[in-house]
């Protein structure tokens, strides 16, 4: 009985003892789980990125240049009146289409009724100096008249008919039809009514008259302006680097924000010779098609012209490239949302992807979307 207690007693102290070392010793640390400074692990929710293999594909060089849409040339005219008077009518409102000839407006002035009086005074006075020279000639034949009569007649009549051309030149200038003045005086129509036509086939793209209205003749008061908006003009700047590399015909597509992923299709008409001393650019005009009216004037656009041929290099999306400190990265995937950032060197091909020039080889994978939210993930860690 006795043994049979000191066993228990024993056995419970070891029991003791052993749990007293346990807590004495100190707790081993737990293994550390954070990721290599350049090797990020952790990425974002895979839904916020995209990854996609690098490969050769046929990329076609182009040129893009930034301008603005522009009337053609020799296609809008800024009309002003050529004569003073007062507007009577108002043929054409903003937005018509209106033929070349077409009357835009009827204005009453009395430059014309001024003009007409001179026109028939000096066709009286050329009609007198030339019965005059006739008869002066045929009394010089029968010994009548002195020589230096005959002569004086001849230059009156040289005067007249040098007024008399002023005094027709003046009515053609105010726009009277050159056929009326050539008929007989008893027969001409001309009224102090002077009807202004459009010069060219177009749309009236402005108007800044009203019935009632006194205009003079000064260049500088506009009062119609009419375009052909079928077919206008892209006006882009390009530097001196990139002139080699534009030709007269061209072929290029025309880009603006209104209407994006659309090309309108163009040709480069003309090229500047003339440097901006400001920006160090030339101006290049291209022509572009808008049968459908979808283009304005003024519209910011976008010049691409091809500059080659088509040629396989190793492209990525431009979103798949991240700069820091004036370098170039991409990530490329390791492992299921493990990524290593590398290095390249790229250059552009086009507005939205650029090729690798070193760095990358075909077949690697590359976060093409969310490399920016690997890289602040990567700051994170």
């Amino acid at each position: 009985m006795i043994g049979t207690t000191r066993c228990l007693l024993w056995f419970t102290c070891g029991l003791l003892l052993s749990a007293c070392s346990q807590t004495q010793e100190p707790a081993a640390p737990a293994p550390s789980t954070a990721a290599s400074p350049a090797q990020p692990d952790t990425a974002p929710a895979s839904g916020q990125i995209e990854t996609a293999v690098v490969s050769y594909k046929p990329v076609q060089p182009e040129l893009v240049l930034v301008g603005k849409i522009a009337y053609g040339e020799d296609r809008y005219s800024k009309i002003s009146s050529p004569l003073q008077g007062r507007v009577v009518e108002v043929r054409a409102k903003l937005g018509d289409r209106v033929q070349a000839g077409a009357t835009l407006l009827v204005i009453d002035s009395p430059d014309i009724t001024a003009a007409y009086s001179e026109f028939v005074k000096e066709a009286s006075e050329l009609e007198y100096s030339t019965r005059a020279q006739e008869l002066a000639k045929e009394l010089y034949a029968t010994k009548a008249l002195a020589l230096k009569d005959l002569k004086q007649a001849e230059n009156d009549l040289i005067k007249a008919r040098a007024e008399f051309r002023r005094a027709k030149e003046r009515l053609l200038s105010l726009r009277i039809p050159a056929a009326e003045l050539e008929k007989p005086l008893a027969q001409q129509r001309i009224t102090s009514r002077f009807e202004m036509k459009s010069p060219l086939t177009g749309t009236v793209v402005e108007r800044m008259v009203t019935p009632g209205q006194s205009v003079g003749s000064d260049a500088s008061q506009v009062l119609f302006t009419v375009a052909d908006l079928d077919r206008l003009q892209v006006v882009a700047d390009v530097y001196e680097r990139d002139l080699a590399l534009v030709k007269v015909s061209q072929v290029g597509r025309i880009n603006v924000e209104a209407y994006p992923g659309t090309d309108f299709a163009s040709v480069v008409a003309s090229i500047g010779d003339v440097v901006d001393p400001n920006t160090r650019t030339i101006k290049v005009r291209a022509w572009v098609d808008n049968q459908d009216q979808r283009l304005k004037p003024e519209m910011f656009a976008r010049l691409r012209l091809d500059i080659g041929d088509a040629t396989p290099f190793l492209t990525i999306p431009k979103e798949a490239v991240v700069e820091i400190d004036g370098k170039h990265f991409v990530y490329v995937v390791e492992a299921p949302d493990r990524y290593a950032k590398r290095e390249v060197m790229v250059s552009n091909v086009s507005s939205d992807q650029v090729r690798i020039l070193e760095g990358l080889t075909s077949g690697q994978r590359i976060v093409i979307k969310g490399a920016v939210l690997v890289k602040g993930q990567e700051v994170k860690g």
